[in-house]
């Protein structure tokens, strides 16, 4: 089955699949499928991905075919030019704004447009189609200081990858925070015991939404000295699941299994006291009974009540309560942003405990072979425990 968004001419496809995964390509508006955009997505099939590249690389389709520009005859300048006009607010040198009566491209939506591009036109190159515009864009730059520092022992490539069509710039390191006292004033306002708990457990465990919203009740050990045998403390276990009925699907895809009733693997969080105690509240006053599906999170009014949350739920939820709470909308992943800050003050700037208390990838080889930190660490535990509020 598949569900049609249209986006002007050409148009985003998603495909629902039988086992529960979607997909998304591009067609044309007779229905066929756009060969060229279709064969660069499926590189990225089963991951979210592609379906931010569908919509970006839709945009930049409808652009070639204004400009009357084929993929053999597209130049480096004419991507440059592209790349300014997508993120332009008013008409300049290079022409009118490309998306007239919509909000332009900000720094990171530039940065993920440029890597689209690079990506589609190097695959393009590789099936023989403007290999001078492949060579162009398949640009190198010596490792900097910073890569140095962030590698094992200094020891790096000679040379690291780079993208001309990238934006130029420093990228905020923290963008979009909550505002002080933010989640005092959202549990004030909040009325659910279910939201009381989504807003705990986003401020407590820096989990994304997505995170969060495709729990399951198997994935929760909130007690001491789980079965699970992974961590002595309360934790639960982030696991990967694209098939869940309210399309909640977590971002991280660490391997796990299910072994004698309990999850294993995923990737492994510690849980706050106030984690806890809402999770009981919860469960024991909205909670229905004989839930089949086994997820956390579930709807509590209309008729669905009883079936999982979605996130786009959830998210309404948080814009909804913000704005009574004088906070205005109020953003899910701003959550994250303020946990990460407060473990690296809690922690001295430590980024180790900071990476692996918020479940943040990193490529650098001293992260993923010699950084890990040990949940158990007395500095870890420290804190987590002082961003909980436990110790002064």
């Amino acid at each position: 089955m598949a569900r049609r968004v249209v986006v002007g001419d050409l148009r985003v496809q998603q495909i629902e699949r039988k086992d529960g995964r979607r997909s998304w390509t591009v067609v044309w508006p007779e229905g066929w499928v756009h060969a060229e955009a279709d064969r660069f997505l499926r590189l990225h099939d089963g991951s979210g991905t592609q379906r931010t590249y569908a919509y970006l690389l839709v945009d930049h389709l409808r652009w070639l075919e204004r400009e009357c520009l084929t993929f053999a005859a597209v130049q480096l300048r004419d991507l440059e030019r592209y790349m300014g006009l997508v993120g332009a607010e008013v008409r300049m040198p290079l022409g009118e704004p490309w998306r007239v009566g919509k909000r332009p491209y900000g720094h990171s939506a530039l940065s993920t447009a440029a890597a689209c591009l690079k990506g589609f036109y190097l695959h393009q190159s590789t099936l023989g189609v403007n290999g001078d515009l492949g060579k162009k864009l398949d640009k190198s730059r010596l490792p900097s200081r910073v890569d140095r520092r962030r590698s094992f022992l200094g020891h790096v490539k000679s040379s690291l990858p780079t993208n001309p069509l990238a934006p130029k710039g420093p990228h905020r390191r923290h963008p979009k925070m909550l505002p002080d006292g933010a989640r005092e004033r959202l549990l004030e306002t909040v009325n659910a015991a279910r939201d009381r708990l989504v807003v705990t457990w986003l401020a407590d465990g820096g989990l994304r939404i997505g995170e969060l919203c495709g729990l399951h009740m198997v994935d929760l050990h909130l007690r001491e000295n789980a079965a699970c045998g992974e961590c002595r403390a309360p934790h639960l276990h982030v696991c990967h699941r694209p098939g869940n009925p309210n399309r909640a699907e977590a971002k991280s895809k660490h391997p796990w299994r299910v072994e004698h009733g309990f999850v294993t693997g995923g990737l492994i969080k510690r849980v706050s006291p106030a984690m806890v105690h809402t999770y009981f509240e919860y469960v024991t006053t909205e909670y229905p009974r004989g839930a089949g599906h086994g997820m956390l999170l579930v709807q509590l009014h209309g008729a669905d009540t009883g079936q999982p949350w979605a996130p786009v739920g959830a998210r309404r939820m948080l814009g909804r309560a913000g704005k009574r709470a004088g906070l205005g909308v109020v953003k899910p992943h701003a959550f994250r942003h303020s946990f990460t800050s407060a473990v690296l003050d809690a922690a001295d700037g430590n980024l180790l405990i900071a990476r692996d208390a918020g479940g943040w990838a990193s490529a650098a080889m001293v992260d993923e072979v010699y950084g890990h930190v040990d949940v158990h660490d007395p500095a870890f535990d420290a804190a987590l425990r002082t961003v909980w509020g436990e110790t002064k």
